[in-house]
């Protein structure tokens, strides 16, 4: 793929046009309140892997509606011999689940601990699997998830798994070896926006690190590009003929570009110039958004959407070395 988007200077200025809705504030605020109303329920049991450099405990916590939602903590093999560990909370790109614990070692490997948050109804698609059902229906969706639930912002798909998000990071705190002080999320592509709304939603997070995020700037990334799965919502219009308004409504409570803009925390962000999947000028639209002053963006010239991979992950690495 040749580039196709903005030049690099005019996406170092690019801004999303996405209406941000009146009620933003208003609809995550309840959405958190009622979440909450479950009991977390946060359940780490042992889990013998083998490695002997890392204790790993499968994780159970209530996400959204008191769901079940899984996870992996990972840990350093001799944790709890010092001060808590700092915490890096991960999400899932597309299609994955939280896979097997042996895809899971950088970060452990670092001396932090690290939490993997399953995707709800995800994980058949690349990767070791998923183990979290979304039991909520919905009204007739395009498939893939994209518009589940696009009927309305209550219903819709990613309003569960924002909020499984923020119970994640919750869920993770609660363990005894995690020094909640010391917590950053980060995730590549519907990881990476699913960890913009983290850094949206969680006020005192340490840092933020969204690889081409996915998610942001729906305006125009469902129509400057034709790759799934933003394509999803154009096939979804093809057939529902005058759902266009409506289901920019329902969007706009899930714009990346929106969390962004209450961003609390530094951010590291990456973009791929040949990314057809997530458009270059969506993910500065998130990055220009982003209110903290601390922020850096990684640009990959001749890559698409697999981005900086091992490059961004060492950047990564490098970038919170000062800052946990």
């Amino acid at each position: 793929m040749a580039l196709f988007d903005l030049p690099l200077d005019e996406l170092r200025e690019y801004r999303s046009s996405s209406p941000e809705p009146e009620d933003f504030d208003a609809f995550w605020t309840k959405t958190l309140e009622e979440a909450r109303e479950h009991d977390l329920d946060a359940r780490f049991e042992p889990v013998d892997t083998g490695l002997t450099t890392v204790r790993t405990y499968d994780v159970t916590f209530a996400g959204f509606g008191g769901h079940p939602v899984k996870g992996w903590l990972i840990l350093p093999a001799d944790a709890g011999t010092d001060a808590p560990l700092p915490l890096i909370v991960e999400y899932i790109g597309y299609g994955g689940g939280r896979g097997l614990p042996y895809e899971h070692l950088l970060w452990a490997s670092t001396g932090r601990a690290h939490f993997v948050m399953d995707t709800r109804g995800q994980g058949s698609g690349w990767g070791g699997g998923g183990g979290t059902a979304d039991p909520v229906g919905g009204a007739p969706a395009y498939p893939g998830f994209m518009t589940r639930g696009i009927d309305a912002p209550e219903n819709y798909y990613y309003r569960r798994v924002f909020t499984d998000a923020v119970r994640a990071v919750e869920a993770a705190r609660s363990h005894p070896l995690t020094d909640a002080a010391r917590t950053v999320v980060l995730g590549a592509s519907q990881g990476g926006g699913i960890a913009l709304a983290a850094g949206g939603l969680v006020p005192d997070l340490t840092a933020v690190a969204p690889d081409v995020p996915f998610l942001c700037d729906f305006p125009r990334s469902t129509t400057i590009t034709d790759r799934q799965p933003y394509r999803e919502i154009g096939s979804y219009l093809k057939t529902h003929r005058g759902r266009v308004q409506d289901v920019q409504r329902t969007l706009s409570y899930f714009d990346g570009v929106h969390f962004a803009a209450r961003g609390r925390a530094p951010a590291l962000f990456s973009a791929a110039l040949e990314d057809a999947t997530c458009p270059p000028s969506t993910v500065f639209a998130a990055f220009n958004a982003w209110s903290h002053g601390d922020k850096d963006i990684e640009v990959y010239e001749f890559n698409d959407h697999e981005g900086g991979g091992p490059y961004q992950q060492a950047a990564r690495v490098r970038w919170l070395s000062g800052r946990l």
